[in-house]
């Protein structure tokens, strides 16, 4: 059972689907008692972090979400800014993150991007894993995923690093810490590929 994080900003139909097509059953928590039980979850996000934070925190979630996943040790993805939140802090805010990796999210210098159309960084590009980890089983080699951000995770600990991708030069795409995970790309976007993604974290 995938426990689905849904405080108002993320597209949660999409990941509801993509767990359909792999026969993996879902739960919705607009709550914190819609928590309860969680088996494995994943936290969304798009646009501004100060916004993306600020909703989270008054979905009433938080407190529980940090006792399930640094206390009881649930695995939790978070996908693009659902990812940046579990940092320290953004360039992009004010707002602390969740700290639940420890990292910052830096803004990508636009002068080191060769692209008529610097940011934010958008459309499929590789992804490259530095480690073997059950996460991108099957994914190691021409595995592309697609992205859409101006915002990138900077981890404080080379071993947190899971994978990398390239835009104006190399950046973390994916970060773990224990049982967190984080993904800077959409795997919900990102047709099989994204899909095998999902359903290997269904599996760990």
């Amino acid at each position: 059972m995938i426990t689905i994080i849904d405080y108002g900003v993320g597209n949660i139909n999409a990941f509801v689907n993509v767990y359909k097509r792999v026969n993996v059953s879902t739960k919705i928590a607009k709550t914190a008692a819609d928590l309860e039980g969680a088996e494995k979850l994943i936290l969304p996000g798009v646009g501004h972090f100060d916004h993306a934070m600020s909703e989270l925190i008054k979905s009433g979630m938080r407190e529980t979400l940090d006792e399930l996943v640094m206390v009881k040790k649930v695995p939790v993805i978070g996908i693009c800014v659902g990812m940046q939140m579990m940092g320290n802090s953004s360039d992009e805010g004010k707002l602390e993150g969740l700290k639940w990796i420890d990292a910052t999210i830096k803004k990508f210098d636009v002068t080191k991007i060769q692209q008529v159309t610097r940011l934010p960084h958008m459309g499929w590009n590789d992804v490259h894993p530095v480690i073997s980890h059950p996460l991108f089983e099957g994914l190691e080699k021409d595995a592309l995923f697609y992205f859409l951000h101006s915002y990138y995770f900077e981890c404080n600990h080379l071993n947190d690093i899971l994978a990398t991708s390239e835009y104006g030069g190399e950046f973390t795409c994916a970060a773990y810490h224990n049982n967190v995970y984080g993904i800077q790309f959409h795997p919900e976007k990102s047709h099989h590929y994204g899909e095998m993604l999902l359903h290997n974290f269904a599996k760990l």
